[in-house]
């Protein structure tokens, strides 16, 4: 039988996300009802200019003092989608304490702060979700809480940031540049205005903290995570992962130790096989491969942003919340058991591709191969190109070959086996010193191998 007394919903925010919440309540009420056991009223939303035109957002309902709402001391759930640290985690908590569970989207506020979110939510015996805060409409948080509660994960490797994904997807299927693919994302309206944290990484880099906290049952922080952004990338890096057989995505990567003992969680740009799943993955899409020993590799894909996909995941965390609110219960928190710790990047293992400019004469490929050597960086293919009188010719090279021509400059390009990240960033300084490298185009891993 429904309970007749309303579950009480105070929403904080109603920009995109807030506003396609708000319609769901109201339009979709009996739905919700029925799949919850009980109704929902919207009692209340936070806002910051309640002038401005909502379409289809009852203006009774709104309210500057976000504060006093969270007070209110009836609310069961609370749905934060206001983004930022503070005032929302003074909020979120103020929630907390008056007995209300809370639904948030805020990736950075988790990223950086999750762990003490979640002991005060046991605190006050209430919940915590935050499906919406990693992929939009994506369901992969649950998934890994729960579905795969009884496996091992031993890695999370995605593309979990649309515009990112949608920049290097131009750049790969037109040729076109950073800048000009950026325009196109702007003008489109997947980039804002200061596009910053989401092309400099700042935006996966916090997804990427939570799932490895939660994929590997310990406490990750977006300052645990490697970051680079992909503002670096260019047109000629397009072309030669197109000479691998290979593409350029910008991935988050999660990994656990192959001994267990330890875990590492980075966010950069890479290329990765075409043959892969999510090298198929376009436009603003994200999608994020899971491997874990039983279960083996499964792929989650998706839209990951937008305010129906996000609202989406807003409104499957708000049922699950009201769902134990009815069961005078609370679902899964922080499982942090592990306490592993976060490993540097110079632990990590994996290949990488180096594109230098050398000068174009006999003896220029032996030098660089005997540096690689000293740092134990083992060379899997050599590729040059020459810029000599014009030439835009190749030609292939065994490791310590000759062959080169004399009197201009080319450009070298090394592809490496496995090797630490620290071996790696040591080799590219020692080849920095190399009279005849006239300097370091560019320097990729190679992941999805």
């Amino acid at each position: 039988m429904m309970r007749t007394r309303p579950l009480k919903v105070a929403l904080l925010g109603c920009g995109v996300v807030g506003s396609e919440v708000t319609r769901i309540l109201l339009t979709q009420a009996d739905d919700l009802a029925a799949r919850i056991g009980a109704p929902i009223e919207l009692v209340g939303i936070a806002v910051r200019r309640p002038h401005r035109v909502r379409e289809g957002v009852p203006a009774e309902l709104l309210t500057t003092d976000a504060t006093a709402l969270v007070k209110r001391g009836d609310l069961d759930v609370v749905v934060e989608v206001i983004g930022g640290i503070e005032p929302v985690r003074t909020l979120i908590t103020t929630a907390f304490e008056n007995g209300a569970s809370v639904v948030s989207a805020n990736k950075a506020l988790l990223a950086a702060d999750g762990a003490n979110l979640h002991a005060k939510a046991v605190e006050n015996g209430v919940d915590l979700y935050y499906e919406a805060a990693v992929a939009g409409a994506i369901p992969l948080i649950r998934p890994l809480r729960e579905s795969l509660a009884g496996d091992r994960v031993n890695r999370v490797l995605g593309i979990v940031n649309g515009t990112t994904n949608f920049i290097l997807d131009k750049m790969d299927s037109t040729g076109a540049g950073y800048s000009e693919a950026l325009d196109e994302a702007t003008a489109l309206g997947y980039a804002e205005a200061d596009p910053t944290a989401d092309v400099e990484g700042f935006d996966a880099a916090a997804k990427a903290a939570i799932l490895a906290g939660i994929a590997f049952h310990t406490r990750v922080t977006i300052d645990d995570v490697h970051r680079e952004g992909l503002t670096e990338v260019t047109a000629a890096d397009i072309a030669s992962a197109r000479k691998m057989g290979c593409i350029v995505k910008m991935l988050a990567i999660c990994e656990r130790k192959d001994d267990g003992s330890s875990v590492t969680a980075r966010v950069h740009p890479a290329m990765i096989p075409l043959s892969h799943p999510l090298a198929s993955v376009r436009e603003a899409y994200n999608a994020v491969f899971v491997e874990a020993e039983a279960a083996g590799r499964l792929m989650f894909y998706g839209p990951g942003a937008g305010g129906a996909p996000t609202a989406s995941a807003v409104l499957g965390d708000l049922v699950a919340a009201c769902r134990n609110k009815l069961a005078a219960t609370t679902g899964a928190g922080e499982s942090a058991y592990t306490q592993l710790p976060v490993s540097p990047m110079g632990d990590v293992v994996t290949r990488y591709h180096i594109s230098l400019d050398v000068a174009d004469k006999p003896g220029v490929l032996a030098q660089v191969a005997t540096v690689f050597a000293e740092h134990d960086v083992s060379i899997d293919t050599v590729r040059q190109q020459g810029r000599n009188q014009g030439s835009g010719d190749e030609a292939a090279f065994e490791q310590g070959g000759g062959g080169e021509r004399e009197g201009g400059e080319a450009s070298l390009v090394v592809v490496t086996h496995r090797a630490t990240d620290a071996a790696l960033t040591a080799t590219v300084a020692s080849l920095r010193k190399l009279d005849t490298v006239r300097g370091v185009a560019s320097i990729m891993r190679v992941e999805g191998e």
